[in-house]
């Protein structure tokens, strides 16, 4: 299921903006502006190419592994481990799986490379490549042949997945530091900024992780190809991640990316076709300043800032309401327009609306 970048479409349209910036304007002077949900009510339109967008069977996946270096000791004591994690995600002992449940969100988790068997439930998706992957500091944290197969599953999960709207995130142990590894070479991003999670950060926990992952960096040095440093110092999660963005970016659909994990399955997705970041919104799960730093490499800033210390997707369910509430602004609010106009009519009948997509 190749996706190469002609497959994913810029959401440039001057005509369209245009237009849905007339739309906007209108509701202004009825109402006053409405701040932030402006500019994301453009943005969807210009996603969905359409007057009027809305969203149909909104999707949570969160991908999950682990990572060949939690055996030199990344993990914080007291953490569960990334099996455990999953149960309690698919327990609805968490959070994520409460919020997503009563914002309507269909929640999914995927078992990209977890170390430990998974119990079966109706809502884990077994996609598991390997049983993690190997410690990049001795050697590449996969081979290509796996990266490209991880990829492959989250195209075929993308594919699969009903709707128009997914937000991704990963978790499992050394996932943070994986992501940080790849933000850090791809994004030309510094590392120690990348794992800094906060000011009360112990400075031994913050030396041992640099003194862990420069030696990872200086190892694969040379390597510089998106998915050869996916390989080299990713993770079966951000592949897999990698897949599923490609492949909703050709379908015009909203992504809503949510940590450090996703942030880095975009760095790459986006070296293999740039015009998919144009279908991204951000969301955050917790305050960690490495992803403040990720960000901005991406020229951006998360929807809603909690203050929260949640697994990453908690963030995502929260943003929900607002980007369903931007997309309404546009397709739901009466002011005397043709209800069956999704198009401005200078499009004419060559750019159908995507509304029925």
């Amino acid at each position: 299921m190749p996706v190469n970048r002609s497959l994913i479409s810029p959401t440039l349209n001057a005509t369209l903006e245009q237009a849905l910036r007339d739309k906007l304007k209108r509701r202004a002077e009825v109402v006053g502006k409405l701040g932030a949900l402006e500019p994301m009510a453009l943005r969807l339109g210009l996603i969905q190419n359409s007057l009027k967008p809305r969203f149909r069977t909104p999707q949570i996946a969160l991908f999950a592994s682990d990572h060949g270096l939690a055996v030199d000791g990344i993990a914080v004591d007291g953490r569960p481990s990334t099996a455990k994690l999953v149960g309690n995600v698919l327990g609805s002992e968490l959070p994520v799986s409460v919020f997503a449940h009563i914002q309507g969100l269909e929640l999914s988790v995927v078992d990209c490379g977890v170390a430990e068997p998974v119990a079966p439930h109706p809502r884990l998706l077994a996609r598991k490549i390997a049983h993690g992957t190997r410690n990049v500091r001795v050697t590449a944290a996969m081979s290509l042949e796996l990266a490209h197969a991880a990829i492959r599953a989250g195209m075929e999960i993308a594919d699969a997945l009903p709707g128009n709207m997914v937000a991704c995130a990963g978790i499992g142990v050394g996932s943070q530091e994986s992501a940080a590894l790849v933000l850090a070479r791809l994004g030309e991003l510094n590392l120690r900024d990348l794992l800094v999670a906060g000011d009360d950060m112990p400075q031994e926990q913050l030396a041992h992780l640099m003194a862990l992952l420069q030696g990872a960096i200086n190892r694969h040095k040379d390597v510089s190809d998106p998915v050869e440093v996916l390989a080299a110092l990713g993770g079966f999660e951000i592949a897999m991640m990698v897949g599923l963005m490609l492949v909703a970016g050709s379908k015009r659909h909203l992504l809503v990316i949510d940590g450090l994990p996703a942030c880095a399955a975009l760095m790459i997705a986006s070296r293999i076709a740039p015009a998919v970041a144009d279908y991204c919104i951000f969301a955050r799960s917790h305050n960690h300043k490495g992803l403040d730093v990720a960000l901005a490499g991406f020229g951006t800033t998360p929807l809603l800032d909690l203050g929260m210390h949640s697994i990453d997707g908690t963030g995502s369910t929260l943003a929900w309401p607002l980007i369903r509430s931007a997309a309404a602004l546009l397709s739901e609010v009466v002011d005397g327009e043709d209800p069956e106009v999704s198009q401005p009519s200078t499009l004419g009948t060559d750019n159908a609306s995507l509304d029925e997509a």
